[in-house]
């Protein structure tokens, strides 16, 4: 069925990128590692907008970089091996969603000034975490790296900004741990159905 509509609709392909980069990384980033070196960046400081520009330069070139190998990957595999590497990034991303992560570093013996401090931060932070692995793999199964980076960049920064903005309130009203554990197990539960449905077996 999702065959035949993706041949009527050619622009399927892309807004299925888009969102379903926008929406995983959206899910993945929240409480998660780069959301709370945000806060403390933007408490430490005291200044939003340099952490607000060096967390979009460093999402962006890291989205971008997932995006092109995941690009280079479709070419290599078929169908149902991109289906099985793109659930894999999920079942991955779900597992670290629920177990156990080590303490983030705050980064407060840099004295690199709040843009550089927050954008070498982040990007090094976010390299090679499972966000980039996700959207590499929806790259990789759609092959719309422009769409699947711009929808990643998009999530990230919706998962990234209300940290920035309001860090103290973020963590005092919002329950990170119970949606962290849900967004965790949706991903861990999609990405079972996608593999078993990658082998056959569904």
């Amino acid at each position: 069925m999702l065959r035949c509509v993706l041949a009527v609709r050619p622009d399927a392909g892309k807004v299925d990128a888009f969102l379903t980069s926008l929406f995983a990384l959206a899910v993945a980033e929240f409480g998660d590692r780069p959301q709370i070196l945000c806060a403390a960046l933007a408490i430490r400081y005291g200044r939003l907008s340099p952490v607000v520009w060096g967390l979009g330069l460093a999402t962006l070139c890291n989205c971008m970089i997932s995006a092109i190998a995941g690009s280079t990957v479709h070419r290599w595999i078929s169908e149902d091996a991109l289906q099985l590497f793109y659930a894999l990034s999920l079942l991955l991303a779900g597992v670290g969603m629920v177990a156990w992560r080590r303490p983030v570093d705050l980064l407060e013996a840099w004295r690199f000034g709040p843009f550089w401090t927050s954008f070498l931060g982040l990007f090094i932070l976010q390299l090679g975490d499972k966000g980039q692995f996700v959207l590499m793999a929806t790259a990789a199964r759609t092959d719309m790296a422009a769409f699947a980076a711009v929808g990643g960049w998009i999530g990230v920064m919706i998962a990234c900004l209300p940290a920035i903005l309001f860090p103290r309130q973020l963590a005092e009203h919002v329950p990170m741990v119970p949606i962290r554990y849900a967004g965790g197990v949706g991903f861990l539960v999609v990405g079972t159905i996608l593999a078993l449905g990658a082998w056959g077996i569904i």
